[in-house]
């Protein structure tokens, strides 16, 4: 069961919000502005008359703009609901509590946080098809989401992904679900570029982007500490040498005049010899 073809807003809903207030911006100025002067330059009465009118179309400029702000606030609104969406899983039974399209949702907000860029196609359902189209790196991925805990995905799942693989000229087929998937599927995909993501598998792609997501940046290197360098004595300590005695060449030793206060050499066999120096 498809989705039906979507509009020029609902396709614009599904970008990042910035591109909707781009979109909005550019698309007033070249309805207000472009137009006008277009048709001016065809010359004529027709020409003439909007040269002299410039602001004929500018009640349809401003309707432009609001309908791309409208946009561009649908677009943030749906971005807080997918990352709390993703952000409040906590084991496989809050996996399988959502609605099949919050499934889908969840999936492509795992996805989108590995650095991907996610299209919700359309083209799939709650019975199957292409839900999410990933593209990373000129890669492009086809995603198929099952929101079975009941019963495992069988072989035929897994072909008709295979085939649209091939139809679309996609690089790899991915298909998510809660549960898991037969022999069948698992022998079939062996060797193909079909990865199947059980409910294990998925939620534990969930807790990574969660911890990646709340990690705190990283704090830069701490600066290495000083270098101490050892402190040298920068002169070599004077070493006493003691005189020998002017008179009977003995050695002599400092001694202090009590008077005077003063360090003197004597010699050390005084009083048998009273040298000084």
């Amino acid at each position: 069961m498809g989705r039906g073809r979507r509009g020029f807003f609902d396709d614009l809903i599904r970008l990042p919000w910035p591109v909707a207030l781009v979109v909005g911006v550019i698309g007033y100025a070249g309805i207000r502005h472009g137009i006008p002067m277009f048709l001016s330059r065809q010359g004529g009465p027709f020409g003439q008359a909007f040269a002299t009118r410039s602001d004929v179309f500018a009640p349809l400029a401003w309707i432009f703009l609001a309908a791309c702000t409208l946009c561009a606030l649908a677009a943030f609104a749906n971005a807080r609901k997918r990352r709390r969406l993703l952000d409040t899983r906590t084991g496989l039974d809050s996996l399988a509590a959502i609605g099949w399209r919050d499934f889908e949702r969840l999936v492509g907000e795992a996805f989108r946080r590995q650095g991907y860029s996610v299209e919700e196609t359309g083209l799939g359902g709650a019975d199957g098809g292409i839900d999410l189209i990933l593209r990373k790196h000129g890669q492009r991925t086809l995603v198929q989401c099952k929101q079975w805990h009941r019963e495992k995905v069988p072989v035929n799942v897994v072909r008709e992904m295979y085939g649209l693989l091939t139809h679309h000229g996609a690089h790899a087929v991915r298909i998510a679900t809660v549960g898991g998937f037969t022999q069948d599927a698992a022998r079939f995909a062996a060797g193909k570029p079909i990865e199947l993501i059980d409910g294990a598998t998925l939620l534990a792609m969930i807790r990574d982007v969660q911890h990646a997501d709340r990690a705190p940046a990283s704090a830069p290197p701490p600066m290495p500490a000083p270098r101490i360098e050892p402190a040298f004595a920068t002169a070599t300590p004077a070493i006493a040498v003691k005189p020998d005695c002017p008179r009977c060449g003995s050695a002599m030793v400092e001694r202090t005049n009590r008077r005077a206060n003063t360090p003197f050499w004597g010699c050390i066999t005084f009083p048998a010899c009273r040298g000084t120096r």
